[in-house]
């Protein structure tokens, strides 16, 4: 950061991005080296033997040895060059690696006599042109050898060249200061996401929405990254120095006793938390419901989880095409029934129960199921969350639109992919839940899902309340942009939503992508230290954790840095922030902070039950003790508003982590209370 200038123009990667592949280059480079040495040690005196037809075939091998050996020698010193330029100074001083621009011109240049030598290596020893025959046997591999990984590297450096080539990089951002030229931008930016989407993801164009949600994921990413400067190296380097920074914070906070009287209080104790609730609301339920969301994922999830032996646990549930009875209750499903087979395996429950299923799995639509749950007397729908690169851009199609149901208010704003997914549902879903109470009219209604399906499943039932005023969710890990404020309030009377830890998903939304953005900016500016060491620090912390020496000497100290801009605003323990930095950098501090693609904020629905991970204290490190794993509390929705750079941030959405930390905290009550009542 910035980006790097090379022959006038951006790229997207940036001057100190080069220290590793240099390293790695220079030490693959190294073996070029030696061997090739050791061949024209052996066959230069046997080259003056060499003739062909016109051509002294002798002259030509020895021009294409000694120019290989002069050539990877001279490159090798050029790599390391670069390799220590790009190294020097911290992510935002460019001035501290002005050299790596014209070294790596020359790198660039130095392609053109490589690739011709590795022609004439390829006329030797494939061709038969040259008539200058290798009777050492480890000579002739050597040279072959090295001329094929030479082509594969060359491809490689032009493929390289592709991924950092960007369209837009002769856009100077010292113009863009100006309203109609950023609105420009903003559409060049946008058509490029979007043409980059039809030509990846070609088959998705022959969805009915496909076009509309590379437009809108276009538009997203355009308005997140406009003016930034940010190379992809960035983003990472500034996740890992946001890890320390959060901890640092954490650490700091509680030395001034800060988190004594606002940390939320979480509890072990489930009774308690459960006592001022609905009798419906309770973990057993919960666990209940969350085994059939995830039936809802079909045959790729019960694959995931059984890797071996996944098909053969399916084997028993799937149906011959030519067995599937005519007036079949399961849509779009393969020949074989596979999802269908999924669905029963996981949910544990007979064909006969399933009153219907649909796996057309589309943009803005998504699989369900419908279940006839005779234990609990309910019909159950059941939402499949994200699995898929169509779910994926249902996730991204993140804007806000206005979203009307009985009861909300008029100014109601829900996400708006999930809103056009409740609504493509709610078109095939009526008609099955009319025949379904016709069949069972003492039955309550149940909707459920996970993830994407939660938030489909709480938008759906905003939508079915008015015709089942008793209907009730259970909601798992549900995005955090999904509506608006006093809409996400409405809901907590008919909707349970239950996060763990340090969910990722539970705290995303465009508001929060955008704040990490900004910090991320801010966190780069403040770091003392460049990127590679911030890399390498990132793989020390990923595998031992982030030691407490880091958490001061990552950051510069306060008489390194100079004045601060007045109205800046950076939080207090980043408060001494550079302030004199590139024109592209100026531009950012002060629009960074602007929201430029929705000013509509969307939350979390339902009644939020947080489970985390107890910490365990003292003795109970080292002593193996009968204490609760987990402890819990209801959370509200701005708890869920910043994005954190977490170790267990994935691993805490997935499904079966949520299912083993319900069951686990049902179990360990189950144990409490059978020791204490003997």
């Amino acid at each position: 950061m910035p980006a790097l200038r090379l022959l006038g123009r951006k790229w997207l990667a940036a001057s100190d991005d080069l220290v590793f592949p240099s390293i790695f280059e220079l030490l693959f480079r190294f073996v070029w080296l030696v061997l090739i040495a050791l061949v024209v040690e052996v066959l230069y005196p046997v080259t003056w033997q060499c003739q062909s037809e016109g051509w002294q075939g002798g002259a030509f091998v020895r021009l294409y040895l000694c120019g290989t050996l002069t050539l990877q020698a001279a490159l090798m010193l050029l790599l390391a060059a670069l390799a220590l330029q790009s190294a020097r100074g911290t992510i935002t001083d460019i001035d501290a690696r002005k050299m790596v621009s014209p070294l790596l011109l020359i790198k660039v240049l130095l392609v053109f006599p490589e690739t011709a030598l590795n022609v004439m290596g390829t006329m030797w020893m494939f061709c038969e042109v040259i008539q200058c025959s290798v009777e050492d046997k480890f000579s002739s591999i050597v040279i072959q050898s090295i001329v094929l990984f030479n082509w594969v590297q060359l491809g490689l450096t032009v493929f390289g060249l592709f991924m950092v080539f960007d369209p837009l990089g002769s856009v100077n951002y010292g113009d863009m200061q100006d309203t109609p030229n950023q609105v420009r931008h903003h559409r060049k930016v946008t058509g490029l996401w979007s043409r980059r989407f039809r030509w990846a993801f070609c088959w998705l164009k022959r969805d009915e929405h496909g076009k509309e949600a590379f437009q809108q994921v276009a538009a997203l990413l355009s308005a997140l990254f406009r003016s930034t400067d940010l190379v992809p190296s960035d983003v990472v380097a500034g996740c890992v120095l946001l890890r320390v920074r959060q901890k640092r914070e954490t650490r700091e906070m509680r030395r001034i006793q800060m988190l004594n009287d606002e940390e939320p209080i979480y509890t072990t104790d489930v009774n308690k938390i459960f006592s001022e609730t609905p009798p419906w609301m309770n973990l057993e339920d919960a666990l209940y419901y969350l085994r059939l969301s995830i039936a809802a994922y079909g045959w790729p999830y019960v694959l995931y989880r059984h890797c071996f032996t996944g098909f053969c646990k399916l084997a028993r549930h799937l149906t011959c095409c030519c067995c599937r009875p005519k007036n079949s209750i399961v849509t779009d499903d393969n020949c074989c029934m596979c999802n269908f087979a999924g669905v029963k395996y996981m949910s544990k429950l007979a064909a006969d129960d399933i009153i219907f299923a649909s796996f057309n799995n589309r943009v803005f639509e998504l699989p369900f199921c419908v279940i006839a749950d005779h234990e609990r007397e309910s019909i159950v729908v059941a939402v499949r969350g994200s699995i898929s690169l169509r779910d994926i851009f249902t996730d991204f199609t993140a804007g806000s639109e206005r979203f009307e149901a009985e009861g909300l208010p008029e100014d109601t704003a829900a996400h708006k992919g999930m809103s056009m997914g409740a609504a493509k549902m709610l078109k095939r879903l009526l008609p099955v839940l009319d025949r379904a109470f016709q069949q069972f009219p003492h039955y309550d209604l149940i909707l459920t899902g996970h993830s994407l399906g939660a938030g489909v499943a709480v938008l759906v039932a905003l939508k079915l309340r008015p015709r089942y005023p008793h209907l009730k969710v259970f909601a798992f890990s549900t995005p955090a942009g999904l509506i608006s404020r006093e809409a996400a309030r409405f809901t907590e009377t008919f909707v349970m939503t239950v996060g763990v830890g340090d969910d990722l998903v539970m705290r995303l939304s465009v508001h929060s992508i955008e704040n990490l953005r900004t910090k991320i900016i801010q966190t780069i500016h403040a770091t003392k230290l460049p990127k590679y060491r911030i890399m390498l620090n990132g793989f020390g912390y990923a595998l031992f954790g982030v030691p407490a020496r880091d958490l001061e000497s990552t950051w510069r100290r306060p008489e390194q840095l100079e004045a601060q801009h007045s109205d800046d605003s950076a939080d207090a323990l980043l408060v001494h922030s550079v302030s004199t930095v590139s024109a592209e950098a100026a531009l950012v501090s002060r629009d960074v902070f602007a929201r430029r693609f929705s000013s509509a904020r969307l939350f979390t629905a339902g009644r939020i039950l947080h489970i985390v991970r107890r910490k365990r204290m003292g003795i109970e490190k080292k002593v193996r003790t009968t204490e609760p794993t987990y402890e819990m509390r209801w959370a509200c929705p701005e708890d869920f508003m910043e994005l954190q750079v977490m170790p267990r941030m994935l691993l805490d959405h997935l499904p079966e982590n949520v299912h083993r930390t319900i069951r686990t905290v049902l179990d360990e009550r189950h144990r409490y209370t059978v020791t204490h009542t003997v």
